[in-house]
Order: C-alpha cells, then structure tokens, then sequence
C-alpha cells in the first residue's frame, strides 16, 4: 500500500521460474506497475517479500539487485547525445564492437547506418528526432548489451502502432529467450506469446495459466482478450474525410 488506507497489492502470490516469460494482465490501477516497482525497490513492501533465488531482494545491495534487471519501459529515457552513447548506457564500459553487435541484436543498426552521421547522431531531448519505434529499439539494445538476468517490459508496445507493435515484440521475444522475463502488458497479443500470464484484479491473482487454457476457462481473461479485440475493430472502421 502507498497510504495505510488502501491496497495495492493483496495476497497477490506467484512464481516465475528461470527462464520463463510471464504475462501480468489486468484492468488500470489493478496493482501491475506496482509489483516492477517493488522488484526494483523503488518502494518496500508493507508485508510479504520478493525473493529472487531464494534470496528476499530486502536483503541485498540495490547495486546487486538492479546489475541483475533489466527493463524496457513505455516510455524510453533518451538523453540529448549520439545514438551510440545512449545504447551503451546500458553499460559503459562496452565497446564500440559490443554496441553494434547489441544493435544488431535489437533490429536497429540498419537504420542507424542510414543516418548522415550514423552512430554519431544526436537523437535530441528524449530522443524527439527518433520515432517511437526506433526508440524502443534503442531502449532493447541497451539490454541486450546489459545482459540482464532477469528482463522487465512495462507495457513496451503499448504507444506504438500495430504495424511497429508486431515488430518490436518479436525483438523483445529475441531478447527474453533462455532469461527470465516478466512482461506487463495492456495489449494481450503480448501476453499470448508467454509461458504463462497472470490476471490481476484489485490487486489479487484472479486467474494464472496460458492463454489458450485462459481463454478456454472463459472467465476473465476471456473478458478481457473479447474486449479489446472488439475495441480493435471499432477502431479499424473506415473514415471519410472531405476538405
């Protein structure tokens, strides 16, 4: 809880094993953010505990805790500097090699080399001479060049288009192979492509299992996945514009 009065998070309990992709679904305000929060220890649980390992992350230095984590966020932190520095701020003692390769990785050097100055260009304050697309992918080569063992996404793909949306979940399903991945998603074609997902609802677990056992059960999730696909094809109807 933020303020004694009220929950956030209550009785939400689950594991994700080494090297699984988990999904965490649910409606705005129903606790999702809050638990990568309190993985990161931006705030300390009021009861309870997150172990990693084992280990309850109380218990070790926020250095060790957050050298093992690495996040792609909505909403990419890009400083007014070349596009090579904001990729090896992932970690900067790599080297120029490292930062190409990690680009490679993340589906983003083709278009960097197309830029009059290339790695030398200078994205702008928050990256605005970047579009969205190329800033997320920015934001995936800094992780693949941290090699993190454990990968956060807080709905990564949530501000971009279907088109761009669809390109870059399949990087970010490159980068969560064989590490332990932990999506939040607000469009459920992320969830689908995971291990397992998770249905939060006032922050209690409500549902858990994959998405095709979810959907099968017809209860929440099932909710969820028929509205949105709905809300899709509302938006998809045609627009007449006269001018």
């Amino acid at each position: 809880r933020y303020v004694p009065e009220r929950k956030i998070l209550d009785g939400a309990s689950f594991t994700v094993p080494a090297g699984n992709s988990v999904a965490i679904v649910g409606t705005s305000g129903s606790g999702k953010s809050t638990i990568l929060r309190l993985l990161f220890r931006f705030f300390e649980s009021t009861s309870g505990s997150i172990r990693i390992d084992g280990q309850d992350i109380r218990g070790v230095t926020l250095e060790s805790l957050r050298k093992s984590l690495g996040v792609v966020p909505q909403d990419t932190v890009l400083f007014n500097d070349t596009i090579k520095h904001n990729i090896q701020y992932g970690r900067l003692s790599a080297t120029d090699e490292e930062v190409y390769d990690a680009a490679r990785r993340a589906s983003i050097h083709d278009t960097i080399m197309n830029f009059p100055d290339k790695y030398d260009t200078v994205v702008g304050e928050r990256g605005l001479k970047l579009s969205g697309g190329e800033k997320q992918r920015v934001s995936i080569a800094r992780v693949f060049l941290k090699e993190p063992s454990i990968l956060l996404c807080d709905e990564a793909t949530s501000a971009l288009d279907s088109t761009t949306e669809a390109s870059i979940l399949n990087s970010l399903m490159s980068l969560s192979v064989d590490r332990t991945s932990i999506f939040i998603a607000h469009r459920l074609t992320t969830a689908m492509q995971c291990d397992e997902i998770i249905v939060l609802e006032n922050g209690t677990v409500v549902e858990q299992g994959p998405h095709d056992f979810l959907l099968s059960k017809g209860g929440r999730y099932a909710e969820l996945w028929s509205q949105q696909n709905n809300s899709e094809a509302s938006d998809a109807s045609d627009v007449s514009l006269e001018v």
